[in-house]
């Protein structure tokens, strides 16, 4: 029987001991598609009180695995890239929308927007996987 991929979503959010770390809560999944919010924390910035560059990669990458996953095949990802727009600082609640761009039998191109509490888009992240 074929899970869901909210079940797939769940099961993989129990063993990953660093989403959890980051206060990742999945809000949305559903094939090719993932929703994501945390909030940044003290210890997640650098020495100028802007939010750490791999945080926001980090939750990028996270919507990238659940989105890709969905389909219950195990998705690996072969190249990554960010664009940071804007600062993000503590406190600042932060949304990950992780949509799939193109799918093959091997290879998936996703596009993800991360925005901020007040809807500015704060990081552009494109992400490929390959399909084992």
């Amino acid at each position: 029987m074929m899970m869901t991929p909210e079940e797939i979503t769940k099961t993989m959010m129990d063993k990953d001991a660093f989403s959890q770390w980051l206060g990742i809560e999945v809000m949305e999944v559903s094939l090719g598609y993932s929703k994501l919010k945390m909030i940044v924390r003290e210890e997640m910035v650098n020495g100028f009180q802007i939010a750490h560059g791999g945080i926001t990669y980090a939750l990028a990458d996270s919507a990238l695995a659940f989105a890709s996953n969905s389909y219950g095949n195990i998705a690996l990802s072969i190249e990554t890239s960010i664009s940071h727009l804007y600062p993000v600082k503590v406190i600042d609640e932060l949304t990950a929308i992780a949509i799939e761009i193109s799918k093959s039998n091997k290879i998936g191109t996703y596009q993800v927007e991360i925005s901020n509490q007040n809807k500015k888009v704060v990081a552009h992240f494109k992400g490929t996987v390959y399909f084992k």
